[in-house]
């Protein structure tokens, strides 16, 4: 007598409904996910409030989204299986699938890390730059100077800027004298590499070198770091001359 060579899968019409279940409750949920983002962006009031809500969320929401979708189509590959299948070709398929999976995820991950910031910061920059709208007489606001907007941060506000851990901008009513100050961090964003051109250059230490005073300005020394090819650099950046602190009204946003 003579044994099948290799056992069929046992209750493959199970299987299959399983497996085509699931991609559909994957590729939903991920379509649900993105879709749910972008509606909150939407719904988010004020072009500072935009900024943060993609500058903490987008990328992470995008790829929580594109794994969701990834699995669902491994399930969709393999929910087709037959009683002709045995579990060596059945456990060979799904492997390969999950390998070919694993390839598309890395190629998104690498797109959402390396390219696509290259897309939110042309959006950070027209939203951080959009004029304001004054809520005492609902007409433009100025963005004022480096020089113009020392008269109203405090001494605090202007020890963080001299050394870029935080950026301010104070917008003002002409009109009324309303000011409104919006908070950015210094260096969270990456820059382009010089070395491999993609966006992954940051400031991993910054250290004063020469300390400013009132009568005479300072150095700050900055080390950069690319994030995918290692490359460093640093650069010697100029510190304004401490100023005196004027009396002024501020709002901060």
């Amino acid at each position: 007598m003579f044994q099948d060579a290799e056992p069929a899968i046992p209750n493959y019409d199970t299987w299959n409904t399983l497996a085509t279940n699931l991609s559909y409750i994957c590729w939903v949920a991920g379509i649900l996910i993105a879709a749910g983002y972008f509606i909150m962006l939407t719904t988010t009031s004020g072009s500072k409030g935009k900024y943060d809500f993609i500058n903490k969320f987008e990328i992470r929401a995008l790829w929580i989204a594109c794994v969701i979708l990834i699995i669902g189509s491994c399930f969709y590959a393999n929910h087709a299986i037959y009683e002709q299948v045995t579990i060596i070709s059945f456990i060979v398929r799904f492997f390969l699938t999950g390998a070919m999976s694993l390839i598309v995820g890395m190629i998104l991950q690498n797109l959402l890390k390396f390219y696509y910031p290259f897309f939110i910061e042309k959006r950070l920059k027209v939203l951080r730059y959009k004029p304001r709208v004054s809520p005492k007489t609902g007409k433009g606001m100025k963005l004022l100077s480096e020089e113009e907007e020392d008269a109203y941060l405090d001494e605090g506000m202007i020890a963080e800027e001299n050394v870029f851990s935080v950026d301010y901008d104070v917008w003002k009513d002409e009109e009324t004298g309303y000011i409104q100050i919006e908070k950015y961090a210094g260096h969270l964003h990456a820059l382009q590499c010089p070395e491999c051109n993609y966006q992954t250059f940051k400031v991993v230490k910054e250290e004063i070198i020469k300390t400013p005073t009132e009568t005479e300005g300072g150095e700050l020394l900055k080390h950069y770091q690319c994030g995918y090819c290692g490359y460093k650099a640093k650069k010697t950046v100029s510190l304004r001359q401490q100023t005196k602190m004027h009396e002024g009204s501020a709002a901060t946003a």
